[in-house]
């Protein structure tokens, strides 16, 4: 262990966990393998990032994310309603479902279901987290120079 901080050109290994302010838990490395990445390889959101400059191993700490550190606000621009005739007679189509688009480039883009009648589906592709204030618990296990980093 050093007592090296986090900094640009520094890699880091942590046990995260990434819950909803007063709900669920969305994601943990706590009780398995800790994540290990370097500093602005965007691993990590460019908020969360930004809250661990100067944590050195050791630290443990948990921050409030608001939506804009996060994944941004919902964006209703980003709910779009489809004719029900271009998806499969079989496709199940019910609340809840993602189903997998391409975007311009080709490539993949998610969408969940979020209404459906005879006529139209109605998809939303915002994020299933923005628009949500965040709970990021860190614990730091190591702090070191980036490999090839001077």
């Amino acid at each position: 262990m050093t007592d090296m901080q986090i900094a640009p050109g520094t890699e880091i290994t942590l046990h995260f966990a990434l819950g909803i302010i007063d709900g669920d838990e969305v994601d943990s490395t706590f009780g398995g393998k800790p994540a290990t990445f370097n500093y602005g390889d965007g691993s990590l959101l460019p908020g969360v990032e930004a809250k661990l400059l100067g944590l050195s191993a050791g630290a443990s700490e948990t921050f409030t994310l608001a939506p804009e550190d996060a994944f941004g606000q919902r964006n209703p621009a980003n709910i779009q309603r489809f004719p029900r005739s271009q998806f499969a007679a079989d496709m199940v189509l019910e609340e809840g479902v993602v189903i997998s688009f391409a975007d311009a480039a080709r490539a993949e883009l998610p969408g969940v279901v979020s209404e459906v009648n005879d006529e139209s589906v109605m998809v939303d592709f915002n994020h299933p987290l923005a628009g949500r204030r965040l709970a990021f618990r860190v614990e730091i296990l190591n702090v070191s120079a980036q490999a090839g980093a001077k």
